[in-house]
């Protein structure tokens, strides 16, 4: 076996081969072991036939000598297969070949139908977990998500033959993801977005054929909130965000606190009470306004065929109004939704935290903070912004667009901080288990897959964002002429003025960092310096490559910790079928999301956050932590603790906490996961119309109960609920 071995290497030295010309087109480097690798594949399926095995060595060197006597530094991969087939049929070797032809065939015929749009239809009707479970928030069994799902399918075949070949040949084999597939690239759409609420409620705006004024009460504002994030929703794919709503709306319940007052001066004689009247009776708007919103916004429906993902961010108005708003957005959400006060899933609710402004007892707005600590243990939101952290991580103060996807610092031309009316073009995720497998171990050929898989996510990217520049204002007049993107053009203007000069960013995203780990240090590395520098070199050269890139394209490019909702499976189901079941990498069935702790262990809020806190600085364009706890209701000062402890050392933090309620038995905390979807474990009802399950699903909150995750994500759920660790006393 030994000579044989030298012989192969010894021939594979002789080949002239440098370059492998791919079927779409790339140039790689020559690796003989890829056709090995195949070979392998193939005889894996012939079961018992050990005198392949122990002969395969001979097949090996014989094709190697063929290539040998191919004078080309270039060759064709149809040139490998067709000596590999030749080889093997000189040989013989009837049932390997008919394996390998198969394989083949198989690989051509999955190709064929992911770009095929009467199969993919086909399994759509058939409720393919994959299509109809891609996206948690998203009920598939509901006339236009259906319809919507239907034209995605079709968009998706469409797009994959519109973007470079190499970029689609990558995003199919799961070296890369080409996120929203279904919109973009046969669409223009842009991603997610901070709306511009101020300059559409001062100047106005139009939907459809209505011409919008300017709000003149709280309530007609929280109104036109709700219309004008429906249309925002129904012209992009990702989330929208309310950024400062206390402070945006606080003018317009100025107003109704005039009108009251103007009204008490006519009825009431002395100045204390007419100011007592107006102060109440706007109380009261202001409360009935933000319970409007909540509501509009929970039974709105874009064009997707979901509810629009939301999120408002909030806490740093210092007058009794904005206070006023702060304090009823929080009351309506710990109230809940309906008769059976359910937990609301939009809009995301995102308060921030400023030490001398809410964090310290003797702060001003210390109640405020309170009180968004009582909903956060009853209704896991909202999440919180430590400010001074994010001024240091994104360049200035604002709150994420949707989920977790953050703008970076920008000034216009006056010189202004400009965070209202900017966007997201889209994102790109890369595989990086895979190339921690592909690589066997050597740090070296990590590198340099790592480089060339950063090559392809370039191309893809800068590909999304040239199709996004091609739309005109016309495709989509609320946000290009109508001021939801803060400057409004006229018809015939360009929409790269809104894009260019690092006004809009594209993301470069990443999963599985704790399984790439795993590969070279083993599954427990999160106590090894070693193993957690080495995931920090990995995603500080992803910041160096998007940094450059954002040089030469003049959009923002930065690294983005995706929320891998339906990837956490499809990456791992990909690799799972490349390398088999490899322990703590696929065996578990899905990938760990972002720069997360493993969820199958269990450290305390305070471990996880001084381990996940290093890796922020790199990944400004989007991130998000996350603690796990046990029931908090009664617990108020353990959540905050953990919120002070997080303040100087992550950005944004969100609270994990089991909120599941039964209406048959009453009881609150956390349901069991099972494969027919979630149970109450005192009572083992199922029942969604009798249950409210609410489960972290990425970046938001998810209803899986009624509309089912995908595997991976179901899977990981049950592990981390099953590993939760926080606290079972006060803290205070």
């Amino acid at each position: 076996m030994k000579n044989t071995q030298l012989i192969d290497k010894e021939k594979a030295r002789s080949i002239s081969i440098e370059k492998v010309t791919k079927r779409d087109g790339r140039l790689q480097k020559y690796e003989h072991d890829k056709f090995i690798h195949a070979l392998k594949r193939a005889e894996g399926k012939i079961n018992g036939d050990r005198s392949i095995v122990e002969e395969r060595s001979q097949v090996v060197i014989k094709i190697e000598e063929k290539l040998a006597g191919i004078p080309t530094i270039t060759i064709d991969s149809k040139m490998i297969d067709t000596v590999v087939i030749d080889t093997l049929e000189e040989c013989e070797y009837d049932k390997l070949l008919e394996e390998y032809l198969q394989f083949r065939e198989d690989k051509r015929q999955k190709r064929d139908a992911r770009r095929n749009v009467n199969s993919m239809i086909k399994n759509l009707q058939n409720n393919d977990k994959s299509i109809v479970n891609e996206n948690a928030n998203k009920d598939s069994k509901v006339f236009n998500t259906q319809r919507d799902l239907t034209a995605g399918i079709v968009a998706k075949a469409i797009g994959l033959d519109l973007m470079p070949p190499h970029v689609a040949n990558a995003h199919e084999k799961g070296d890369i993801h080409y996120h929203d597939l279904d919109y973009t690239p046969y669409t223009t759409m842009s991603n997610c977005c901070l709306i511009d609420f101020e300059n559409m409620f001062e100047n106005g705006f139009q939907i459809g054929n209505a011409q919008v004024e300017s709000p003149r009460s709280i309530q007609t504002a929280a109104a036109q909130t709700a219309q004008i994030i429906a249309n925002v929703a129904s012209s992009q794919y990702g989330g929208c965000s309310f950024d400062r709503i206390d402070e945006v709306l606080a003018p317009y319940a100025e107003l109704n606190y005039q009108k009251h007052l103007k009204t008490a001066q006519e009825w009431i004689s002395t100045e204390e009470k007419q100011k007592a009247f107006a102060y109440e009776k706007t109380k009261k708007d202001i409360y009935d306004a933000m319970q409007g919103l909540e509501y509009e916004i929970n039974t709105l429906y874009t064009s997707q065929g979901q509810t629009p993902f939301t999120s408002l961010g909030f806490g740093l108005g210092k007058s009794w109004i904005e206070r006023e708003i702060q304090k009823s957005i929080l009351r309506i959400r710990i109230e809940g939704l309906g008769k059976e006060k359910r937990t609301a899933i939009f809009p995301k609710l995102i308060f921030t935290l400023k030490k001398g402004l809410n964090f310290y007892e003797n702060d001003p707005n210390y109640d405020v903070k309170q009180l968004a600590l009582e909903c956060s243990t009853k209704r896991m939101y909202p999440d919180v912004l430590s400010y001074d952290k994010i001024v240091e991580i994104t360049g200035s103060f604002k709150c994420p667009m949707g989920c977790r996807s953050f703008l970076q610092g920008w000034k216009n031309e006056e010189g202004e901080d400009i965070s209202a009316g900017r966007m997201n073009l889209g994102v790109v995720s890369l595989n990086i288990p895979r190339i921690a497998m592909e690589s066997k171990g050597d740090k070296n050929k990590f590198n340099e897959l790592l480089e060339e898989r950063l090559s392809i996510v370039k191309d893809a990217l800068l590909y999304k964002a040239r199709r996004v520049i091609e739309a005109e204002p016309a495709n989509a007049p609320i946000i290009y002429k109508h001021g939801a993107f803060g400057k409004r053009l006229a018809e015939e203007d360009k929409v790269s003025d809104l894009f260019l000069n690092k006004r809009a960013t594209l993301s470069l995203g990443y999963i599985g960092l704790y399984e790439a780990a795993a590969f070279f240090y083993g599954s427990q590395w999160e106590e090894n310096n070693e193993a957690k520098l080495f995931t920090l070199e990995i995603i500080e050269a992803l910041k160096a490559h998007a940094d450059e890139w954002s040089e030469e394209s003049d959009l923002h490019v930065s690294v983005y910790s995706t929320p891998s909702e339906s990837l956490t499976d499809r990456f791992c189901q990909l690799d799972t079928e490349k390398f088999g079941r490899v322990n703590d990498i696929t065996d578990k069935g899905y990938y760990t999301n972002s720069f997360h702790y493993d969820v199958r262990k269990s450290p305390t809020p305070f471990e996880k956050i001084d381990f996940e806190k290093d890796y922020p600085k790199y990944t400004g364009g989007g991130f998000i932590h996350y603690c796990e706890y046990p029931k908090l209701q009664a617990n108020r000062k353990a959540l905050e603790a953990v919120w002070d402890y997080a303040y100087d050392r992550v950005g944004y933090l969100g609270t994990n906490t089991p909120i599941d309620h039964c209406y048959e038995c009453d009881f609150e905390g956390d349901f069991k996961p099972t494969e027919k979807g979630f149970e109450c474990p005192q009572c083992g009802n199922t029942d969604p119309q009798t249950c409210d399950v609410v489960k972290r699903t990425c970046g938001y909150l998810g209803n899986p109960q009624k509309r089912p995750m995908v595997e991976g994500r179901h899977k990981e759920i049950s592990s981390r609920t099953k590993h939760m660790k926080g606290f079972d006393h006060d803290v205070s």
